[in-house]
């Protein structure tokens, strides 16, 4: 019997990449290309701010940031906001996944009325837009229930990310395989022992990367309680423009200080998603 002759198995060799698209492929291109647009950006603010006159004044900034005085270090009006926020959301965010998750047991039931109330909640919520919905707590359940402008906003910022949450909840429940129901039915579990023994335990691997995404937009739209007056973090702001017209510097710092605590969340978003990725 002959050998093979692999040579005539060999197909057409690939197309190699010309010297520009090596070049404009590279990652040092790509780092050159993103220094220079943020350059341009940056650039083009300046210019445009110093056409409109703007007497740029960042040695002021620091004073709303941390102080110095007789008792020592203090934080300034910009990181009491942002402690506000932080608290806002994640009481917001507590509350939230207290409901989603029991919407989504609802959902998920054979009870033909439950099931129905969680989906007239979610299509209710769904379909309002977030600042109406705040409006609706603050100006109408307020009154009526003698919510504070704190408590409005918690509540509306929890009931309206509950809807995501209990996507979520029910996501990662419904990815959990249908034999560990019937292994559990076949012992003898009741749906509530199957529920906290069996299928939600199972189903965390699956929820938390996109909670900790939720945690961070969140965050992102706790922003909007500041048309209530709540003193979080955009209100700040707003309170320091106010008293010093220091537009650009002020918002630029928010923006930051925004950018800076929910990049710190994604990192470790990113860092459950490769871990469970692994999994």
């Amino acid at each position: 019997m002959s050998a093979i002759d692999y040579s005539v198995l060999k197909g057409a060799p690939l197309p190699q990449q010309s010297a520009v698209q090596r070049i404009f492929g590279s990652a040092a291109m790509s780092v050159l290309i993103y220094a220079g647009v943020m350059a341009a950006i940056i650039y083009g603010s300046y210019t445009g701010a110093q056409n409109m006159g703007y007497n740029w004044q960042w040695s002021r900034v620091p004073q709303f940031l941390w102080t110095f005085t007789d008792d020592g270090f203090q934080l300034g009006e910009i990181f009491q906001g942002l402690g506000v926020t932080l608290q806002l959301s994640a009481t917001a965010f507590a509350l939230a996944t207290v409901l989603g998750l029991l919407v989504a047991l609802l959902r998920l039931s054979d009870l033909v009325i439950g099931s129905a109330v969680a989906v007239a909640f979610l299509e209710f919520n769904r379909n309002i837009p977030l600042l109406v919905l705040l409006y609706l707590f603050y100006y109408v359940l307020g009154p009526i229930f003698g919510f504070d402008r704190y408590w409005a906003s918690v509540l509306t910022l929890a009931v309206f990310h509950s809807v995501l949450i209990s996507e979520i909840f029910r996501a990662g429940i419904n990815a959990v395989a249908t034999g560990q129901w019937e292994a559990a039915k076949s012992i003898g579990m009741s749906q509530g022992q199957t529920y906290r023994y069996i299928i939600l335990p199972q189903s965390v691997r699956f929820m938390l990367p996109p909670m900790f995404g939720e945690v961070v937009h969140l965050i992102k739209s706790s922003a909007i309680v500041s048309v209530i007056a709540v003193a979080e973090l955009t209100t700040i702001g707003r309170n320091i423009i106010s008293d010093t017209f220091l537009s650009f510097e002020i918002w630029f710092t928010v923006a930051l200080v925004y950018m800076a605590i929910t990049l710190i969340l994604s990192v470790g978003v990113s860092f459950l998603e490769r871990r469970y990725a692994q999994d």
